[in-house]
């Protein structure tokens, strides 16, 4: 039987317990890995207006990281291709556990929860033949590795869970590897993919780019309601400019977004990053090899571009996006342009990725 006095000490106790949400550490919106001056590596969370709400050292360059939906936990990955991904506590940057891939395999920079945070996915490739594998980690269970299915492509690098809860899409980048200096053997041959699968790694859709094969596709952006959009980085003759940006919809054909000849070349071949607007009417791309930020309609028409040196970061925000660059600035862009935010005394890397609860 419960007394008064153990009634009272239990909720003493409740109240004394420190929060473990994302409250806990600032309520950030955003993770960012970045170099810092004195060539250490951190992750921290960003908030809209662009201040740190907390930051926690990494062992090495990190490039994305996965933010758990009811926990102050995230999986910092490190940059590709990668033997580590740290799963941290980023109250007091404890880590939790250390994740590391099968032998033959490392982690391709990128993974993704579940929605109710109980499973972590994970992009990773074989060392081997750059086959395109993603693992399952149980994270109520310590993160134990409990199944592998295939990517349906080579060279994974990217993938979110669809709104329907039940789908993954992924993208596939298609580029062969050489297992000991990263050179790229297939740029001839390759054929990059957007993949559907269901949970269990069934295939379900593939889409492969009816042109410009040399495409590599890189990184997504989800909206609500399926639309996928997708970043592209061109391993073909140098000097080309082709359209960096697609859209797609399942049972539907590609989207490709194009820009102005101009305006392409400008963007050097390269996208770095995609996001949809904070009201999704729109998506853009970054590159920072180009200094320049692309603005599409959600149809693939284009609205328009933002010079910024070494940009790099976006993710969706109230105003528009918000944008990270190397030279520790962080920018809010919208339809006006771009205004600054906040700078940090660091090298913010190539992701903004948004926390959702």
């Amino acid at each position: 039987m419960t007394t008064r006095r153990t009634f009272l000490a239990s909720l003493l106790a409740a109240s004394a317990t420190p929060a473990v949400g994302w409250a806990a550490v600032g309520d950030p919106t955003y993770l960012a890995a970045a170099k810092l001056a004195n060539g250490s590596y951190m992750l921290a969370g960003l908030r809209e207006d662009g201040s740190t709400a907390f930051s926690v050292p990494l062992p090495a360059r990190g490039h994305a990281a996965s933010a758990h939906p009811k926990r102050a936990e995230a999986v910092g990955f490190a940059r590709r291709p990668g033997t580590y991904a740290l799963v941290v506590d980023c109250r007091d940057g404890e880590v939790l556990h250390r994740l590391a891939p099968p032998a033959d395999r490392q982690f391709n920079g990128h993974g993704t929860f579940s929605p109710d945070g109980s499973l972590l996915y994970t992009v990773e490739q074989a060392v081997e033949d750059s086959a395109g594998h993603i693992g399952i980690w149980d994270a109520a269970a310590g993160y134990a590795r409990i199944g592998e299915f295939a990517s349906h492509g080579v060279g994974p690098h990217d993938l979110r869970v669809m709104p329907d809860h039940q789908t993954l899409v992924i993208a596939n980048g298609g580029i062969q590897t050489d297992k000991w200096d990263r050179a790229k053997l297939n740029t001839d041959t390759m054929r990059p993919n957007l993949v559907y699968t269901a949970l269990d790694g069934t295939l379900l859709e593939s889409r492969e780019l009816p042109d410009f094969h040399q495409n590599s596709i890189r990184h997504l952006a989800l909206r609500d309601d399926g639309l996928v959009g997708f970043a592209m980085q061109w391993e073909g003759e140098p000097g080309m400019a082709p359209p960096l940006l697609a859209l797609h919809r399942r049972g539907e054909e590609l989207v490709i977004c194009e820009a102005p000849l101009g305006d392409e070349l400008g963007m050097d071949g390269y996208a770095g990053s995609v996001a949809f607007s904070g009201d999704g009417s729109e998506i853009a791309i970054t590159s920072p090899r180009g200094g320049r930020i692309h603005r599409f309609s959600d149809s693939g028409r284009f609205l328009g571009a933002v010079s910024r040196a070494d940009v790099c970061g976006i993710a969706s925000h109230a105003g528009g996006y918000m944008a990270s660059d190397g030279l520790g600035g962080v920018l809010l862009v919208g339809p006006e342009g771009a205004r600054p935010l906040a700078r940090a005394e660091a090298a913010w890397d190539n992701h903004l990725v948004p926390i959702a609860v």
